[in-house]
Protein backbone atom coordinates (compact mmCIF):
# COMPACT_ATOMS: atom_id res chain seq x y z
CA UNK A 1 0.00 0.00 0.00
CA UNK A 2 1.22 3.40 -0.77
CA UNK A 3 -0.29 7.21 -1.14
CA UNK A 4 2.01 10.14 -2.39
CA UNK A 5 1.26 13.32 -2.40
CA UNK A 6 3.58 14.69 -5.67
CA UNK A 7 3.13 18.56 -5.60
CA UNK A 8 3.79 20.83 -8.55
CA UNK A 9 3.53 25.25 -8.80
CA UNK A 10 -0.12 24.62 -9.71
CA UNK A 11 -1.06 21.17 -9.37
CA UNK A 12 -0.59 18.17 -7.36
CA UNK A 13 -1.28 14.34 -8.14
CA UNK A 14 -1.76 11.85 -5.20
CA UNK A 15 -0.58 8.24 -6.39
CA UNK A 16 -2.14 5.59 -4.59
CA UNK A 17 -1.19 1.82 -5.28
CA UNK A 18 -1.93 -1.23 -3.49
CA UNK A 19 -4.77 -1.62 -0.96
CA UNK A 20 -6.18 1.60 0.41
CA UNK A 21 -8.72 0.98 2.86
CA UNK A 22 -9.61 1.35 6.27
CA UNK A 23 -6.12 1.22 7.90
CA UNK A 24 -4.77 4.29 5.21
CA UNK A 25 -7.46 6.00 5.76
CA UNK A 26 -6.23 8.91 7.94
CA UNK A 27 -3.21 9.30 5.57
CA UNK A 28 -5.31 9.15 2.60
CA UNK A 29 -7.05 12.34 4.58
CA UNK A 30 -4.44 14.09 5.57
CA UNK A 31 -3.08 13.92 1.65
CA UNK A 32 -6.37 15.14 0.59
CA UNK A 33 -6.26 18.24 2.53
CA UNK A 34 -2.96 18.87 2.05
CA UNK A 35 -3.49 18.91 -1.66
CA UNK A 36 -6.76 21.26 -1.08
CA UNK A 37 -5.17 23.48 0.29
CA UNK A 38 -1.90 23.63 -1.60
CA UNK A 39 -3.45 23.67 -5.17
CA UNK A 40 -5.44 25.05 -7.99
CA UNK A 41 -5.59 21.28 -9.47
CA UNK A 42 -5.69 18.00 -8.35
CA UNK A 43 -5.26 14.55 -10.01
CA UNK A 44 -6.00 11.39 -8.08
CA UNK A 45 -4.38 8.34 -9.69
CA UNK A 46 -5.73 5.14 -8.80
CA UNK A 47 -4.25 2.67 -11.78
CA UNK A 48 -2.36 1.20 -9.33
CA UNK A 49 -4.80 0.24 -6.46
CA UNK A 50 -5.56 -3.51 -5.95
CA UNK A 51 -8.22 -2.51 -4.00
CA UNK A 52 -10.48 0.66 -3.02
CA UNK A 53 -12.55 0.17 0.32
CA UNK A 54 -15.49 2.38 0.85
CA UNK A 55 -13.89 4.51 3.08
CA UNK A 56 -11.28 5.45 0.79
CA UNK A 57 -14.43 6.18 -2.00
CA UNK A 58 -15.83 8.31 0.66
CA UNK A 59 -12.95 10.50 1.80
CA UNK A 60 -12.29 11.03 -2.14
CA UNK A 61 -15.80 11.99 -2.87
CA UNK A 62 -15.84 14.20 0.26
CA UNK A 63 -12.36 15.50 -1.40
CA UNK A 64 -14.77 16.07 -4.74
CA UNK A 65 -16.99 17.96 -3.46
CA UNK A 66 -15.03 20.15 -1.46
CA UNK A 67 -12.82 20.95 -4.14
CA UNK A 68 -15.98 22.10 -6.11
CA UNK A 69 -17.17 24.16 -3.78
CA UNK A 70 -13.49 26.38 -3.57
CA UNK A 71 -12.93 26.19 -7.63
CA UNK A 72 -10.46 23.57 -7.09
CA UNK A 73 -10.29 21.41 -9.95
CA UNK A 74 -10.54 18.10 -9.15
CA UNK A 75 -9.96 14.74 -11.14
CA UNK A 76 -9.37 11.29 -11.02
CA UNK A 77 -7.00 10.26 -13.76
CA UNK A 78 -7.04 6.34 -15.30
CA UNK A 79 -7.59 4.20 -16.69
CA UNK A 80 -8.96 2.61 -13.44
CA UNK A 81 -8.32 -1.22 -12.79
CA UNK A 82 -11.88 -2.76 -14.20
CA UNK A 83 -12.90 -4.09 -10.53
CA UNK A 84 -11.97 -0.52 -9.07
CA UNK A 85 -14.35 0.96 -11.65
CA UNK A 86 -17.00 -1.31 -10.76
CA UNK A 87 -16.96 -1.28 -7.23
CA UNK A 88 -16.52 2.43 -7.29
CA UNK A 89 -20.09 2.40 -9.81
CA UNK A 90 -21.68 -0.18 -7.56
CA UNK A 91 -20.82 2.04 -4.15
CA UNK A 92 -22.86 4.92 -6.35
CA UNK A 93 -20.15 7.39 -6.41
CA UNK A 94 -21.45 9.12 -9.90
CA UNK A 95 -18.54 11.72 -9.70
CA UNK A 96 -16.08 8.70 -10.49
CA UNK A 97 -17.52 8.70 -14.35
CA UNK A 98 -14.20 10.57 -15.24
CA UNK A 99 -12.35 7.37 -15.24
CA UNK A 100 -10.74 6.50 -18.81
CA UNK A 101 -11.90 3.66 -19.72
CA UNK A 102 -11.20 0.40 -17.31
CA UNK A 103 -8.81 -1.67 -18.24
Amino acid sequence: MGIALEKGTQSVVLRMDGIIDIVSAQELKEHLVRALEDSREIQISIDAVTDLDVTAMQLLWAAGRAARESGVAFALTGPAPKHIASAIGEAGFDMFAVFAEAR
